[in-house]
């Protein structure tokens, strides 16, 4: 692994995944204030850690795993919660997942087979925050939310882009399989 593994912005991904337990325990223990600030410090983090690394260039192998790592942890962790106590549709659930295993999987197969560590691209960022809209719709309890399909709207709009950004990692893991030029 290149660069530091403790660093500032590996420090907050680690952060990211020690608040998911915190912030499942808070909300289904009806303490929904304390889940809100935990939420958004989490997506915050996510924010914060991939501008840390460009500001102190400390951008290392081991944040471009955990990275995308703790993403994958904090959406399965709580579409698997929203589940459970009947939030969310199984096929959404199902999708988001095993997108993300498959993504994990193929991304790993490309390090052990290519020694290439590929960053997360912008359209699966753009499929967090979506997601994390959807979330954050589902957890605050505030009027617009109730009043307006939000949650319908984000639960689409994240699976659009949850499917846009598969099928882009798909094309990247093939291209650098078959040795093709391809974006970082």
């Amino acid at each position: 692994m290149q660069g530091h593994i403790f660093n500032i912005p590996n420090a907050l991904s680690f952060l990211r995944i020690l608040l998911i337990p915190w912030f499942l325990w808070f909300f289904h223990t009806g303490r929904t204030d304390i889940a809100i600030v935990i939420m958004i410090v989490a997506v915050l983090s996510d924010w914060f850690d991939g501008q840390a690394a460009r500001w102190t260039n400390e951008v290392s192998e081991m944040g471009k795993i955990l990275d995308p790592l703790a993403d994958k942890l904090c959406l399965a962790s709580v579409a698997l919660y929203f589940l459970w106590v009947g939030e969310l549709p199984l096929w959404f659930v199902l999708f988001a997942v095993l997108r993300d295993l498959f993504i994990f999987a193929g991304a790993a197969w490309v390090r052990h087979h290519h020694q290439v560590v590929t960053t997360s691209l912008w359209p699966g960022k753009w499929a967090v925050g979506f997601v994390s809209m959807l979330f954050i719709s589902m957890v605050w309890p505030h009027p617009v939310f109730e009043l307006w399909p939000v949650r319908e709207f984000f639960l689409y709009l994240s699976t659009l882009m949850l499917l846009y950004s598969f099928i882009l990692y798909c094309i990247r893991f093939y291209r650098i399989h078959h040795g093709l030029e391809y974006k970082a």
